[in-house]
């Protein structure tokens, strides 16, 4: 059969990636292209993303794929969720986009249930209460009378808002969309009383789409530039975690999941949602998935909380390799101290090692004595919150969990992976690594005709990419 070949564009909150899949409806194959930083701008007290930046990115992706004489059958983008551009009516892209980490949003939430009861918003929304939800920066940029708000026509999420500077057209992909706090995930439309009760426009948001839709072709102007021609531009599962959640190599519906990386998001795939009092108590999400599906998951802050301690060590002077690190967790040996890394002080403080020294007095433990043991204490946190939100999805779901699959970066981690087989006393699966770019190429593969199903994609993944099994220790 004709090898395919699908440009995945994977962005992150620290960094972003150009990935060519070479598909040819048996095997596919991966490949780097370009690699580039991301960074969150503070100016004026207002913390941004440099979306220009981004797109001169996009453009050497593109370019690159030129120099090698790549022909692409299409393109797709992934990125984080919950942040949004603004653009004018003359299709204007005004200014750079919020970030999520702008203090901004702080006590959001509970000044917006003065408007609208949080219960009500979680059984509108099923979404997990986060300050940095789309519906917090909507409604504290209406409060500051924030000019791109105000002068607003349209609004769109990250992923959409880079590819219509690829091609001139503006869409709004269901699953990124879902992340926002404004879409209803049983109607599967977006709440529009919401934004009325802060004062916006409901027109602000475009009709949705799925993925898999095509968006149209890079514009004439790109397409010279880059020397790729007229390439159609599709909408893959917009969210970097619907993405992740596509390519997961499972076997029947009986698992979670771990997307392990700057967050950690765990969570199961299920056929509806789950809208319940425990859910709402336990403040758990519903966010799309593919083919219809439910991501029902919850947000755990993840390796942010080691990408942080080691730069404030860099800033020491002290500077370790990722296998110096799980050596030194590794020699450490087992400490006494942990943090729920979803305390809210853990968000975005000026040191981490500070508050966390800080969190473990509070609760009666002895802090850290040195980085080996910051390490350990942030695996050792992590471990427990795993098992503590697996404990509450077995509550909550129809169906025994009988795997847990880690995908993502932090699926290299093999000390945690053990820890927690070890912790869960059930199978962990790890990798593909790269789940993010491969479930993108592979939702490319699906729009062109070549997959059926997420299933027929997840025997392709399982049949293609190396995984390593973790079964538990018995001591």
């Amino acid at each position: 059969m004709e090898k395919n070949y699908f440009l995945a564009f994977d962005l992150g909150a620290t960094s972003g990636r150009s990935i060519l899949g070479i598909f040819d409806g048996v095997n596919f194959e991966m490949r780097e292209l370009t690699r580039f930083p991301n960074a969150i701008m503070e100016l004026h007290g207002k913390h941004y993303w440099d979306v220009f930046g981004l797109y001169k990115s996009l453009k050497e992706g593109l370019m690159e794929c030129a120099r090698q004489g790549i022909k692409l059958t299409s393109i797709g983008i992934d990125t984080w969720g919950v942040d949004f551009g603004y653009i004018g009516k003359d299709g204007t892209i005004l200014g750079l986009p919020r970030a999520y980490r702008d203090p901004y949003t702080d006590g959001a939430p509970e000044d917006f249930f003065k408007l609208v009861s949080k219960d009500k918003v979680y059984g509108m929304t099923g979404i997990q209460i986060m300050n940095f939800n789309s519906l917090y920066q909507l409604f504290r940029a209406k409060q500051e009378n924030f000019s791109p708000l105000a002068q607003a026509d349209k609004i769109l999420f990250m992923p959409d808002l880079l590819s219509y500077m690829l091609t001139g057209k503006q869409v709004c992909e269901y699953t990124e969309a879902s992340t926002s706090q404004i879409l209803n995930p049983a109607t599967r439309q977006f709440e529009l009383s919401l934004l009325e009760a802060m004062g916006a426009s409901p027109s602000l948001l475009h009709p949705l789409s799925d993925p898999g839709t095509a968006i149209g072709t890079l514009t004439d102007a790109l397409a010279e530039e880059t020397g790729v021609g007229k390439v159609p531009v599709v909408t893959v599962a917009g969210h970097d975690t619907a993405s992740a959640v596509l390519a997961v190599p499972a076997e029947n519906p009986n698992f979670a999941y771990l997307s392990s990386g700057t967050w950690s998001l765990m969570g199961v795939e299920t056929e509806t949602p789950i809208l319940t009092k425990d859910s709402y108590e336990k403040n758990f999400t519903n966010e799309g998935g593919v083919e219809g599906t439910t991501r029902f998951l919850k947000n755990i802050t993840g390796m942010w909380l080691l990408e942080q301690c080691r730069k404030e060590w860099e800033r020491e002077g002290r500077t370790y390799t990722y296998s110096g690190i799980m050596e030194m967790a590794i020699h450490s040996g087992e400490v006494k101290a942990y943090v729920n890394p979803d305390d809210p002080r853990l968000a975005n403080p000026v040191s981490m090692t500070k508050i966390i020294a800080k969190i473990c007095e509070e609760n009666g433990m002895a802090p850290p004595t040195c980085d080996a043991e910051y390490i350990r204490c942030i695996f050792e946190s992590l471990v427990r919150r795993y098992v503590d939100v697996i404990g509450m999805l077995s509550e909550m779901v129809l169906f025994p969990i009988e795997k847990l699959h880690i995908i993502g970066g932090g699926s290299q981690n093999e000390l945690i992976n053990q820890m927690t087989a070890n912790a869960l006393g059930m199978p962990v699966i790890a990798g593909p690594s790269e789940a993010t770019a491969i479930g993108n190429c592979m939702m490319q593969a699906k729009a062109a005709g070549l997959v059926k199903d997420r299933w027929e994609i997840r025997r392709i993944v399982a049949k293609v990419f190396d995984v390593k099994t973790f079964m538990p220790e018995v001591k």
